[in-house]
């Protein structure tokens, strides 16, 4: 099997190269983008986790955020997924989900004492089933259990980053034009996944995924709320990042 490796670079330090090589890879497997979309996003993130095979060829990515937010008078951690993909050839590698646990680990062992959630706005199911693969306890999810504390956080987070494109009845957002959606095969269910139960569920909450409609997604990433294998990657962190996170956005 073609094995990758992943690589931590802060925003600043990409190269133009890399840059051009991060959107062109986007670009192969989203429509409704363009680089002026995608460096916007990529301006308002923190650090990538670039993905190499063996002859030093980008093969993946996964953009991130992090900040500091207060909500009823409680200071969260929030690390915010960005633009990811993975080429296809080297899906079922999990070295891009274990480099982001690590990193995740790295920032709450900076402030062990501050809850860490990941929020992250989903268009796929793919996406979608990380949340059950690597946690307890994640919203929204197929029991519709949501502790209020938890929905007037998402609300808040996502109506501050997202405006009027979200809606909070819905939990999705939803822009004019498509910021970004799988191309053709790509955005297609499975047969053979189709029947899971988060896969049903994320088709019911987001119906219009296809046209690049995002369901916010949010989950504490802590020892007690991870599952055996993240929870190992996550705490075996013991040296924090450098960069302090942001204040609230």
């Amino acid at each position: 099997m073609k094995t990758l490796t992943s690589k931590m670079s802060h925003i600043q330090a990409l190269s133009q190269k890399t840059i051009s090589a991060m959107f062109q890879l986007y670009n192969s497997y989203y429509d409704g983008t363009n680089e002026t979309i995608f460096q916007q996003d990529l301006a308002g993130k923190n650090w990538v986790i670039l993905l190499y095979d063996t002859k030093e060829t980008l093969r993946g990515f996964s953009t991130l955020a992090f900040f500091d937010h207060q909500y009823m008078d409680k200071t969260y951690r929030i690390l915010y997924s960005g633009d990811t993909i993975v080429e296809h050839q080297f899906w079922g590698q999990h070295e891009l989900a274990a480099a982001w646990i690590r990193f995740a680990g790295k920032i709450k062992v900076e402030q062990p004492s501050v809850p860490l959630y990941w929020l992250l706005i989903v268009k796929g199911y793919r996406t979608y089933r990380y949340l059950s693969a690597f946690c307890r306890e994640y919203y929204p999810n197929p029991t519709e259990h949501r502790p209020p504390v938890i929905k007037g956080l998402m609300d808040q987070l996502a109506l501050a980053r997202f405006g009027s494109a979200y809606n909070p009845a819905t939990g999705v957002v939803s822009f004019n034009e498509s910021h970004g959606h799988l191309r053709g095969c790509w955005s297609d269910v499975p047969a053979n996944v189709l029947s899971r139960v988060e896969v049903q569920y994320f088709l019911h909450r987001n119906p219009h995924y296809e046209r690049g409609d995002e369901l916010v997604c949010l989950c504490e990433l802590s020892e007690t709320n991870l599952k055996p294998y993240a929870k190992r990657l996550f705490v075996s962190s013991v040296t924090p990042i450098k960069e302090k996170a942001h204040a609230g956005n």
